[in-house]
């Protein structure tokens, strides 16, 4: 501060002079580490393991230096006498847990047969050949539910809503009266009698329906889908005159809309 202010031509003259030039200075060393700021908290334990790792990979060669040299007589690959006292290597096998055992098929339970009413819903169940069974008193908003009957027969007298067959076998059913609608699904070899009137009767996933209509339900219409073997009986004469439900369709396009219609099967 105290002394000359150096004019422009006098650094020119320093800088051009040969005698006044100085060695480069050394290149500056190689940068450390990252900083690792203990300052900041460490949001989690990845980071910290991740800033660790990066210490680690900065250090270049030195990082070799801990390690320890193994001599060729501490080698396994080279000294046979070492693999021959060590143990024997098992190859990697998935660990085998025994699975629970699975529980043999046991006998088939038997229920209790039941006929009871329920409200308003009559329940035939597991029955096994009875061929006396009888439903009596009946009202009109009172419904029929038959399940797993087999080699039996039932009879409702009076008027009922309606009537559901379900799941059975050889089973034979004779009714007065329902409103609405009789149902057989996923039975066989089913036997059914109408004493008096019904609107409907439908068949769905049933093998052998033997129906016998009386003079009053000539007008039942019956659905049917995915069944087999069924049949109407109508009174003609005194007598039954049998009639098979078309199991085969053929539908053709008629320019505007689809016509589904039997298919008569040639013999």
């Amino acid at each position: 501060k105290q002394g000359p202010v150096a004019s422009p031509m006098s650094m020119r003259s320093v800088l051009t002079s040969g005698s006044c030039l100085s060695p480069p200075p050394p290149p500056p060393p190689p940068p450390g580490p990252p900083p690792i700021f203990e300052a900041e908290p460490a949001k989690d334990e990845g980071t910290a393991s991740r800033s660790a790792l990066f210490a680690q990979l900065n250090q270049g060669e030195a990082i070799t230096k801990g390690l320890r040299h193994v001599s060729d007589d501490q080698k396994t690959h080279k000294n046979p006498s070492l693999r021959a006292q060590g143990p024997p290597v098992r190859s990697p096998t998935k660990s085998h847990t025994p699975s629970p055992t699975s529980p043999k098929n046991s006998p088939q339970q038997n229920h209790p047969p039941v006929l009871e009413l329920e409200g308003k819903k009559w329940r035939v169940e597991y029955q096994e050949d009875k061929n006396d069974l009888v439903i009596t008193n009946t009202e009109l908003k009172q419904v029929a539910y038959i399940f797993k009957c087999n080699k039996s027969t039932l009879q409702i007298k009076g008027k009922i809503n309606s009537i559901t067959i379900d799941n059975c076998k050889k089973f034979g059913l004779v009714f007065d009266n329902v409103v609405g609608i009789v149902e057989v699904i996923n039975s066989r070899d089913i036997q059914i009698q109408v004493m008096g009137k019904v609107p409907t009767i439908s068949i769905n996933k049933t093998e052998g329906c033997h129906i016998y209509l009386s003079e009053e339900s000539l007008d039942c219409e019956i659905v049917s889908a995915k069944s087999s073997e069924m049949n109407i009986l109508i009174p003609q004469d005194g007598d039954y005159k049998e009639f098979p439900v078309p199991e085969q369709f053929k539908t053709a396009w008629d320019g505007s809309k689809l016509v589904t219609e039997p298919a008569e099967i040639v013999g």
